[in-house]
């Protein structure tokens, strides 16, 4: 069913349905029309939507990346973000990765019935400014709700449009032995903060995620001619992740420098708590790019310029080892072998 909002809708909300959100049986489009106009269209707001028709119409010049994600957070709201401005970062964030320049967005949110109202406009909130600030659209949508205890709160789908403005394609096919690889700073947070607010740790230090967009410090090194070869953010998985599908994928050898690595103090003790390597752990604003050699420095240089990348650094090179395999090389010049996790380790934290 398509409401006016440019949002399609089912599973409808009552207008005197209080503070939380219900199911509704019968009125549907009236009623699910009260929650789009009242709390997430007011948020939105965009020319695309105000047509209220079934999807977006977009002109967009030359090639375009296009990415899609979920997101399952819990808990919803946690040191740093929550599952709106998440969700947005994280979907500009991997169109940055492609050497793009994000311009549109389209949402889907599932939300559980009983979900607060205030929650949830906490969050649409915080997607509205999470978008102003990544200089991205909003143009299109749709609302479910689902019985409780079927979704957690609320779960949010994002699939975004960037138009690419890298000179050369940006991925693992362009890596080449002897690139640097710089990593945008330190590493680790955001999973920890979840973690910590999940399982209510209380450490002496609060942990705050660092979910951010990155398209500032990307379009940065491609505005500066900077030979960038391949991007990728470490989300799932972290740094560890990254390097390892990376060298996978391009048949090359990484070796990374642990001392050059940046990890916070609070987050080393509570991932020595845990049992964790820092290197698995997920962040959300944080990407490593490989680097042409003769670029590196003035990369790092261009990055740290930037407040989301004012720790930039060369953490590591592209080898002629074994393809595939990554190694790190520890304070006492002994490198151990870099695999992709085991299981699940961080369960909800993207």
């Amino acid at each position: 069913m398509t409401n006016r909002s440019g949002f399609a809708a089912s599973c409808p909300l009552p207008a005197d349905s209080g503070d939380t959100i219900q199911l509704a049986h019968g009125g549907g489009g009236r009623q699910m029309a009260w929650l789009l106009e009242t709390i997430i269209r007011p948020a939105f707001d965009d020319a695309e939507l105000d047509r209220r028709h079934d999807g977006a119409v977009l002109a967009v010049d030359g090639p375009v990346a296009f990415t899609t994600d979920s997101y399952v957070v819990r808990p919803l709201v946690f040191p740093g973000g929550d599952i709106g401005s998440l969700a947005v970062n994280g979907t500009v964030n991997d169109l940055a990765m492609c050497g793009a320049r994000p311009l549109c967005l389209s949402v889907g949110l599932i939300l559980e019935e009983g979900l607060p109202l205030d929650l949830l406009r906490r969050i649409v909130a915080s997607m509205r400014d999470a978008a102003a600030a990544a200089g991205v659209r909003l143009v299109t949508g749709d609302t479910k709700v689902v019985d409780r205890g079927k979704a957690d709160g609320m779960f949010i789908s994002t699939a975004g449009i960037g138009r690419v403005v890298a000179p050369t394609p940006v991925g693992p096919a362009g890596v080449c032995v002897g690139d640097a690889l710089v990593l945008s700073g330190d590493i680790g947070r955001h999973g920890m903060a979840v973690m910590a607010a999940r399982e209510a740790l209380g450490f002496e230090s609060a942990l705050q995620s660092d979910c951010a967009p990155l398209v500032a410090p990307v379009m940065a090194l491609l505005d500066a001619g900077i030979a960038v070869r391949c991007l990728r953010d470490l989300t799932r998985g972290g740094l560890a992740a990254a390097a390892v599908e990376i060298a996978e994928t391009a048949g090359r050898a990484i070796e990374l420098d642990e001392e050059a690595i940046a990890v916070r103090d609070d987050v080393a003790a509570a991932c020595e708590l845990l049992g964790l390597d820092a290197l698995h752990v997920a962040n959300e604003g944080r990407f490593l790019a490989f680097i042409a050699p003769q670029d590196a420095a003035r990369a790092v240089a261009l990055l740290r310029q930037l407040p989301v990348s004012a720790d930039a650094a060369i953490v590591g090179a592209v080898s002629e080892g074994p393809a595939g395999r990554v190694s790190c090389r520890g304070p006492l010049g002994v490198a151990r072998v870099i695999d992709m996790p085991s299981g699940e380790q961080l369960p909800r934290i993207c």
